[in-house]
């Protein structure tokens, strides 16, 4: 593929995005679902699969560490970050609860979890998403056009308007940054 190619594609995933009043309506509603929380003493959760686990952990050092601030860091964590509960969970129990098993022990009614999938079909994405649900967190899901099962399962869903996996986690790494945004300026303006 052409260099060209890549970056014109990258341009109108996120203009088709742009120009979809609904899905910059549901990005600003999970910013202050998110502001909400964190402004209450709840915490922000994210897990994904691969390049969404990155994301998962790039937004949550953003929320931790600073995004464009200097300010007090915020209770914002990625469950694929610790190797040995992963791998542990994977090997007792099956890879299909490595989200579920982590969500049970540290989500709380009020937290906002997020769930990155691509395909919307990720099942430890789902089973945990289904895990915070039940514990009465605010769930949040990152996902491609199609939405997938993931999308009927959250309260907020973020459709990338692509089936390209590169497009999508485009797209859900700007969402990501705006989300961000939002949250440091409803806490710290």
């Amino acid at each position: 593929m052409r260099t060209e190619r890549v970056f014109e594609e990258s341009v109108a995933a996120k203009r088709r995005y742009l120009d979809d009043e609904d899905a910059l309506a549901t990005v600003e509603r999970v910013g202050e679902a998110m502001a909400e929380a964190l402004a209450a003493g709840d915490k922000v959760v994210l897990f994904g699969n691969g390049g969404s686990a990155a994301d998962a952990q790039h937004i949550a050092a953003e929320l931790s560490g600073k995004f464009r601030r200097e300010r007090p860091g915020l209770p914002a964590v990625a469950l694929t970050t610790n190797t040995s509960s992963v791998t542990a969970i994977a090997n007792d129990f099956g890879y299909e609860t490595v989200f579920a098993r982590q969500v049970e022990g540290m989500v709380s009614a009020g937290d906002v979890v997020v769930g990155i999938s691509t395909s919307g079909t990720s099942e430890n994405v789902l089973r945990g998403i289904e895990a915070a649900a039940d514990l009465g967190a605010t769930t949040v899901g990152l996902t491609g056009e199609s939405g997938g099962d993931l999308a009927g399962m959250v309260d907020h869903c973020v459709t990338a308007p692509s089936a390209d996996t590169a497009r999508i986690q485009e797209v859900h790494i700007t969402v990501g940054h705006a989300v961000c945004g939002i949250v440091e300026g409803m806490l710290f303006d």
